[in-house]
């Protein structure tokens, strides 16, 4: 229940920014809905109808690599998203601020959506699917790094596309979103690290007596 609920707030945390900030600013972080927003301006399709298809396939991609564990609360967490990025974006809303705050704004709900759903030991089905993977297969790989290297190489794609302003903002972002979760992630992890320590010392105390 704890997973499901941190889950649940996470994707609501992601999605008022992607809805609300990202998509209005079209600022390409590197992530899903740009990915969206890249193909929309290709295709013409609709910006949610093509964020479905491509969470789509990295649910598939979870199943495959990361397991059932992973599969059944990613399920959860890409229909969260979907649920709630379709409903946050039919409401038309565009939050009138100035582009500094839009960035900070957004990398910092961002960054406390993929914290929540990791530690919940679920995808975003975003491209930390892929990070993911990696660190499961190598745990050297850093999951935060290695998703700003992927949104950065959708970043250059965006450059073609809607040129070197949209960039600016996203590099911004991504650099901010990165530093965040690798800050809390790093926290986690310590946390646990200390709390292990402290439970085999207290087993180690008990075997003495």
């Amino acid at each position: 229940m704890k997973d499901l609920l941190k889950i649940l707030i996470g994707n609501v945390s992601m999605t008022f920014a992607y809805a609300y900030l990202i998509v209005p600013n079209e600022i390409i972080n590197g992530g899903v809905t740009s990915s969206a927003l890249l193909l929309h301006a290709i295709s013409g399709y609709n910006i949610a109808m093509l964020a479905n298809a491509v969470t789509g396939f990295l649910l598939i991609i979870c199943l495959v690599f990361l397991g059932k564990e992973y599969f059944v609360k990613s399920i959860v967490s890409s229909l969260s998203y979907m649920l709630f990025f379709n409903f946050f974006y039919s409401l038309n809303i565009r939050l009138d601020l100035n582009i500094v705050l839009v960035v900070v704004i957004s990398s910092i709900l961002i960054a406390i959506g993929y914290y929540l759903c990791i530690t919940a030991h679920a995808s975003t089905v975003g491209f930390d699917v892929i990070a993911l993977i990696l660190h499961h297969k190598n745990e050297k790989m850093d999951i935060a790094a290695t998703i700003r290297i992927i949104n950065l190489i959708v970043l250059v794609l965006g450059f073609l596309v809607y040129g070197y302003t949209s960039i600016i903002k996203g590099v911004a972002y991504t650099l901010i979103f990165s530093y965040l979760l690798k800050k809390m992630l790093n926290r986690k992890q310590h946390s646990a690290k200390s709390d292990k320590d402290l439970t085999e010392d207290d087993s180690y105390r008990v075997k003495e007596l």
